[in-house]
């Protein structure tokens, strides 16, 4: 006689080992020799199993339920069969999916909870989801991480980040091998989209050992288009730490990983694209951000459109560059909506049109894009011949930027350059802007020789200055 209570500790051991294969063949077993009202609890649970496969066992899920339901009508009342037809309603339907009943939210069972959180989640009810009261530890162990990967996801959803960051790493702490490795990647994602970039790291840096060396041939696939996102995060990771070269290495095996074993995606080809423009690459840039743009999903396409813009704006296509910004301009949920401003009045004064780049410029300092916006309101002014006004914007820009980045690099050699044109009423000023210019400036930038010399001429009025009772810089 079978035990469907011991059956199922059974299976549920096998599974927190991690041996599906166990787990379904003593499911299989016990329905053979059990009951029919045995058997149908037994279906269920082997619907709950190929739930763990998600969409891609829609018709697992169907059948166990079909089964479990002819061999005992009495189990359409049941919690866990209504949590489960719940679920899969989500997965097929998303946020038009029937909600699972309250009595099923409140259900004794915890199995029958935790789906029940599955099919909120799945339908976009993440606040609902969030307040099934589910201990941790009234599941058993192989859904423990599980419990805390849709709560993160939950989290994700309202937009709390920190809150959905420290679950998934509590479901990494609950998980093993590559679902742990999963989990961190998750984290990772997550850490990287708040700006944390050295937090990411340490991250991914657990997450690789976690993936076996010779894999079995049964989960190659899936395991080789988790090291591809693994590879994709850490292109991200490195690019956002200075270290482009590296990171081109990274998007390149994401790619080829991608391409042996599925599809190729937008992601990684939006962050080749970030990779090639920061070597300097803006042809092939231009190509991986078309091939963006060309896998994007509506919600992505702003993203594409806006990175391609940029990218014909730095080879100097400003008509085409505008082109792709006006599209983005159409979207008004996309949140860099200033920057994408501030682009296309870059775009207008490469073309000539001072007056209507120097009005988007003024509405996109407005919106808070301060930098590309003062950057263009700087140029205007020179145009203007408005040396004072543009210092101003220039030295804005130098207070706003990040230290060493493109712009404020820009900033500190054009602020000298507008003190030049003063006739040095600052030479001191002068003389520590082109210094600052001058320590990411390469000796073949045009930008270099002429650096050196206002800093000659800086000095040389220093040094008159000091001579009638100034005061010398060290």
């Amino acid at each position: 006689m079978i035990d469907v209570a011991t059956t199922w500790q059974q299976v549920c051991a096998a599974l927190a080992g991690g041996d599906y294969d166990a787990a379904f063949s003593i499911l299989e077993a016990a329905m053979q020799e059990a009951r029919k009202p045995e058997r149908a609890r037994l279906a269920l649970y082997l619907g709950s199993v190929h739930a763990l496969y998600g969409d891609s066992a829609l018709a697992e899920i169907g059948a166990a339920l079909r089964e479990a339901r002819t061999l005992d009508p009495a189990v359409r009342a049941d919690p866990l069969h209504l949590a489960l037809i719940a679920e899969l309603d989500a997965r097929t339907h998303g946020p038009d999916a029937t909600a699972p009943a309250q009595a099923v939210r409140d259900a004794a069972d915890p199995l029958a909870r935790f789906h029940a959180m599955c099919a909120l989640a799945l339908a976009e009810k993440p606040q609902e989801a969030l307040d099934l009261h589910i201990p941790i530890a009234d599941l058993p162990v192989h859904l423990r991480w599980r419990l805390r990967s849709w709560e993160a996801d939950a989290h994700e959803q309202l937009g709390q980040t920190t809150e959905a960051v420290n679950l998934y790493a509590e479901a990494a702490h609950h998980a093993e091998g590559l679902n742990r490795a999963v989990m961190l990647q998750e984290q990772a994602a997550l850490l990287l989209q708040e700006g944390q970039s050295e937090a990411a790291n340490a991250a991914l840096n657990q997450a690789r050992p976690l993936y076996p060396a010779h894999p079995p041939q049964d989960d190659l696939e899936e395991l080789s288009l988790n090291l591809a996102t693994w590879h994709y995060l850490r292109a991200q990771t490195l690019l956002n730490l200075g270290q482009p070269d590296t990171a081109h290495d990274m998007i390149r095996e994401a790619a080829r990983l991608e391409a042996q074993y599925g599809d190729p995606s937008y992601g990684v080809a939006l962050v080749r694209g970030q990779v090639l423009t920061h070597l300097g690459q803006q042809e092939q840039a231009i190509t991986a951000f078309e091939t963006a743009l060309a896998l994007a999903t509506e919600t992505d396409r702003p993203y594409a459109n806006h990175e391609l813009g940029v990218a014909l704006l730095d080879l100097d296509r400003p008509v085409e560059a505008r082109e792709k910004l006006e599209a983005v301009l159409n979207e008004p949920e996309y949140p860099y909506l200033p920057e994408v401003l501030a682009d296309v009045a870059e775009c207008d004064y490469r073309l000539g049109r001072l007056q209507e780049a120097q009005l988007a410029a003024e509405q996109a300092l407005a919106q808070g894009a301060v930098v590309p916006a003062s950057l263009v309101l700087g140029s205007v002014a020179l145009d203007y011949f408005q040396l004072d006004e543009a210092l101003e914007h220039y030295q804005r820009v130098i207070r706003e930027a990040a230290p060493d980045s493109r712009d404020w690099i820009a900033a500190h050699q054009m602020a000298t350059d507008v003190m030049a044109q003063q006739g040095f009423p600052d030479p001191a000023a002068a003389y520590a802007h082109a210094q600052q210019a001058l320590t990411q400036t390469p000796e073949s930038d045009d930008w270099h020789g002429t650096l050196i010399e206002h800093m000659r001429r800086a000095e040389a009025l220093m040094a008159e200055k000091g001579g009638s009772g100034g005061r010398m810089l060290n």
